[in-house]
């Protein structure tokens, strides 16, 4: 994927899967390339239509919650670029729960019962759904891990005033609400997801994508009670089968460990993943829109001309 020039351009960032440009103090050009990580490693080669699929969800899940909370998002003007407004973001991750899954089964299995300040009932099996939804924040680590954080602990850090907090827990909840609510409609439960927020002056608005595969996981609606009770696994809607795959190859990201051989066959496997769950969660035909880089470039300066960042 080539770097672009951009007139004004202040700063570039190049993430794990996106390409980060800053225009002038106010706009982002966010890039969703073909990468692919897990366990915060690279993988070696690129997945077909990952960044269509990846931006073209967030950006339907943000014009679907837009009357929650304002969002960055302005345009959408080719299948893997978003522009939106720059924020000044919160340096923590707002880590909504519904279901005991993941790290915080971890924890829990762990014998603990507090997660980020939010007590954990007794009596819990791993995929259970909580009383309510909980939230179980992060720190936003520049590098290494992100780190569990409690509320009180943002608050007293500087993170966030409580009169944000208390902003950032309601639109993060009734978000969360939202998502459930649309993957019901596709039979699907959202299980947990993370949201990221910035200021713009004294306003809060939702940035970054949002209840992608990436950022969610999702298990399917019909069968799910059937497989609590038989204590079996859930199956689910998620990147977690290419992390299953390194991990029966014997790779989790530590030194000295080396990623497996990715075959085109499997490439395309992954790839066609992507796609069904796009299909399954939009309930829309996936149509893949190859664009070259210059075209691309392109259309996003004739973006960015309409929004009258140039003249």
């Amino acid at each position: 994927m080539a770097t672009y020039q951009f007139p004004q351009a202040t700063h570039f960032y190049k993430g794990k899967v996106r390409d980060v440009y800053s225009i002038g103090t106010h706009i982002l050009v966010m890039v969703a390339s073909n990468r692919i990580s897990a366990f915060d490693v690279i993988l070696p080669k690129p997945i077909p239509f990952k960044g269509q699929v990846l931006n073209q969800i967030a950006a339907y899940m943000l014009h679907a919650t837009q009357d929650i909370c304002k969002n960055w998002l302005l345009s959408v003007p080719a299948p893997n670029v978003s522009i939106g407004q720059k924020c000044e973001p919160f340096k923590i991750e707002m880590v909504v729960r519904g279901n005991l899954t993941g790290h915080a089964w971890r924890t829990y299995q762990s014998g603990k019962r507090i997660l980020c300040g939010v007590p954990l009932p007794d009596g819990m099996i791993e995929n259970d759904f909580f009383p309510s939804p909980v939230i179980t924040p992060s720190t936003k680590a520049t590098e290494g891990h992100d780190e569990d954080i409690s509320k009180d602990e943002i608050i007293a850090t500087g993170l966030a005033t409580e009169k944000d907090w208390t902003t950032l827990e309601k639109f993060a909840l009734a978000l969360f609400e939202r998502g459930k609510q649309l993957a019901a409609q596709r039979g699907l439960i959202l299980v947990d997801t993370k949201y990221e927020f910035g200021k713009i002056g004294d306003e809060i608005y939702l940035m970054d994508e949002i209840h992608t595969p990436d950022s969610s996981r999702y298990f399917y609606a019909e069968g799910f009670e059937k497989r609590q009770q038989k204590g079996e696994k859930q199956k689910q809607l998620s990147k977690e089968f290419v992390r299953e795959w390194l991990i029966a190859n014997h790779f989790m990201g530590k030194p000295g460990e080396v990623v497996p051989d990715m075959t085109d066959e499997w490439i395309t496997t992954i790839s066609n993943r992507y796609i069904e769950l796009y299909e399954k969660l939009i309930g829309e035909k996936f149509v893949p829109q190859p664009l070259s880089d210059e075209a691309t470039f392109k259309k996003i300066m004739d973006a960015l001309k309409k929004l009258g960042v140039y003249h």
